[in-house]
């Protein structure tokens, strides 16, 4: 337990705070609060489908399973841009950032200091070529929502979130279970998010 400050230094300590430069508060504000890495993630479903509905997926390196669009945020890019940004580069599909809807929930949390933004979009599958590099991505394809093929761990944990796939409906299910969901994982070593 930790010991309770008097309002009176509590206080003083923001009144010396407030009086210090702008650029040195934001320097102790970066050294103190928690550092979290963020990625931006897109569902994209196929507008043309029935039934339970499809939802496009990628295998990627080392292509034992099947993950989602996404990726890190670069240096101040907006999570929509962003989102839209792994969308184009690793499926080829482009969306305007207005096209791209915010999930909810918006941000997931994960387990040792990540958090993926997530979006969702519709897209007409026979009228939209996916087009993948055959290094970062392997193959790109649409996948019934009732017959998903077998997911990454972090992405099944990512999409239960959203009712979707084996972890559907599981309450509490911890995304960082299986590592970072995003990019560069420490623990899984994966390039992208939702891994």
């Amino acid at each position: 337990m930790t010991p309770r400050r008097s309002p009176a230094l509590r206080a003083l300590v923001y009144r010396v705070f407030y009086r210090l430069p702008v650029p040195v508060r934001r320097r102790l504000v970066r050294l103190a609060v928690p550092k979290y890495i963020v990625g931006a993630v897109t569902l994209v479903r196929d507008s043309e489908a029935g039934g339970a509905g499809r939802l496009l997926l990628l295998r990627q390196p080392p292509g034992h399973s099947w993950t989602l669009p996404a990726g890190l945020l670069q240096r101040g890019e907006a999570p929509v841009v962003g989102a839209a940004r792994e969308l184009a580069e690793e499926s080829g599909i482009r969306l305007s950032p207005d096209a791209l809807r915010p999930a909810v929930p918006n941000a997931v949390v994960h387990a040792k200091g990540w958090v993926d933004v997530v979006f969702e979009a519709s897209v007409p599958a026979s009228r939209t070529e996916l087009v993948v590099d055959g290094a970062e991505v392997f193959e790109a394809a649409w996948h019934p929502l009732d017959d998903l093929p077998r997911l990454s761990r972090a992405t099944a944990n990512l999409l239960g979130y959203y009712g979707i796939g084996p972890n559907a409906g599981q309450p509490g299910a911890e995304p960082g279970t299986g590592g970072p969901a995003t990019t560069s994982g420490p623990e899984t070593g994966d390039r992208g998010t939702a891994r």
